[in-house]
Order: structure tokens, then C-alpha cells, then sequence
């Protein structure tokens, strides 16, 4: 199993089409090979954006990435004031 987490931050004002831009990036990757789950959450005391992932392997992962970045162009990372944070986790 391999997982991928994004934390995001919006701007003040823009928490709702940074969310709505989650939901976009989820649901291109619906049906992709590899997906096991795909969760959008809220961190309850920071007010930040969880994307998290779980996958087959790195390889699934990786092309979806590379999918569905393509496909969201217009994606609303303008509602972020800093660098999305991305973490990546395999089983040990």
C-alpha cells in the first residue's frame, strides 16, 4: 500500500473554492487503477485541507498525478496563500 497526503491552506474568504478544487481533483480520480480511497478532511483546530489517498502502489499514484493534473488546468490553487504541503507514506 502506498499513501499520499496534501495538507492546503486557503486565503481567508477562499476555503470553499479551495474545497470545491478538492472535490474536483477527487472525482477525476474515481475508477482509477490502484485507488483503494480517496478522503478530503478538515483539520477541526488549524483550518487547513487534508487530501489523502490510498493506493495499490507509487506507479498508480503517480499516474493519476500526472492525469488529473492535466485534465483540472483552471484548478483554484489561486485560493492558496502558501505551497501545498505533500507527504508520501509506503507500508514498512
Amino acid at each position: 500500500m502506498f499513501v499520499s497526503m496534501t495538507v492546503h491552506k486557503a486565503h481567508p474568504g477562499k476555503e470553499a473554492l479551495l474545497l470545491e478544487m478538492m472535490h474536483r481533483y477527487g472525482e477525476a480520480g474515481k475508477g482509477q487503477p490502484g485507488l483503494q480511497q480517496l478522503h478530503v478532511l478538515r483539520d477541526t483546530t488549524r483550518g487547513e485541507l487534508i487530501g489523502l489517498t490510498l493506493w495499490d502502489n507509487e506507479a498508480a499514484m503517480t499516474a493519476y498525478r500526472n492525469t488529473a493534473q492535466a485534465t483540472l488546468q483552471d484548478n483554484g490553487f489561486e485560493a492558496l496563500p502558501e505551497p501545498i504541503r505533500a507527504y508520501t507514506f509506503e507500508e514498512a
